[in-house]
């Protein structure tokens, strides 16, 4: 991909306490096809000037009167609405240059100036700095992406959840815990859970629905669900004291989170056969 006409559309400041310095990289940006060039000699306008201009680029002299380079890189970390500190320092003196890459500059130029080098580190510069932000907008756009999706998922299973409990005799939900949460139906009859457990406290009906179930069958489903294991179309029966025989057909599966994270369980039950 060709990124040199957005290269060359970059927004660079120059800051240099020396008119001379500032005339020969005026003259060599333009020269080189860079045409958003500005620049300042006064060091302590840096900070809002980025602010409102939100430079792809600061070519920053370290050494000069009132604020210095490193003072002036400090107040550009303050600068909240972009982490990157997008700087070459540009000095004088061997000793500055690791100090200057360990106060956030991304790279350094040397003075006396070599206009090649100059022309190469100020195009490699934002190059990277044009792929950074490629790929903020790029991460920004897929968040945003993804957390419509999350609502249209919610929405979505918000809706299967209401057709679901009508679609169905009965339908329960449990925590992380296994404590149930919701329930229409026999299903805690069905695990042999005494309702007064979940309902609090009171008295049962002399036929609390306890009885008549296969007790196979109950311990198999109870296992499922302990190990959180999804199931479809499992026969559940029951024979009650009259003799007559009941069947359910009963799904459940699983819930987990947006991390992934187990969150409960859920089911479902439909009558299918009623006969003595």
């Amino acid at each position: 991909m060709n990124y040199l006409p957005a290269i060359l559309q970059s927004k660079i400041l120059i800051v240099d306490d020396q008119e001379a310095n500032i005339s020969l990289l005026n003259q060599l940006l333009a020269e080189a096809g860079y045409s958003n060039v500005t620049s300042t000699m006064n060091p302590q306008e840096v900070c809002a000037l980025h602010r409102k201009h939100a430079y792809d680029l600061i070519l920053l002299d370290l050494q000069m009167p009132g604020m210095d380079g490193f003072q002036v890189m400090e107040g550009l970390k303050t600068n909240l609405t972009d982490p990157y500190l997008p700087v070459i320092v540009l000095t004088a003196q061997p000793g500055h240059k690791l100090r200057a890459l360990q106060a956030g500059a991304k790279d350094f130029i040397s003075k006396p100036f070599d206009l090649i080098e100059v022309k190469t580190r100020i195009h490699n510069m934002l190059e990277v700095r044009l792929l950074y932000k490629m790929l903020s907008e790029y991460n920004n756009t897929l968040e945003r992406t993804v957390q419509e999706r999350t609502a249209e998922l919610r929405e979505s299973e918000a809706r299967f959840r209401s057709l679901t409990e009508l679609a169905s005799d009965w339908y329960w939900e449990q925590d992380e815990h296994g404590s149930f949460t919701k329930v229409s139906g026999p299903v805690l009859e069905m695990l042999g859970i005494r309702v007064d457990s979940f309902a609090g406290t009171g008295e049962l009906p002399k036929d609390d629905g306890m009885t008549g179930w296969s007790e196979t069958e109950r311990e198999l489903l109870r296992a499922t669900i302990e190990a959180r294991q999804p199931f479809l179309d499992f026969i559940f029966t029951r024979t009650k004291a009259d003799g007559s025989r009941q069947q359910f057909r009963v799904s459940g599966e699983p819930m987990f989170n947006q991390s992934c994270g187990y969150i409960g369980y859920r089911g479902i039950g439909v009558e299918i056969t009623t006969h003595k």
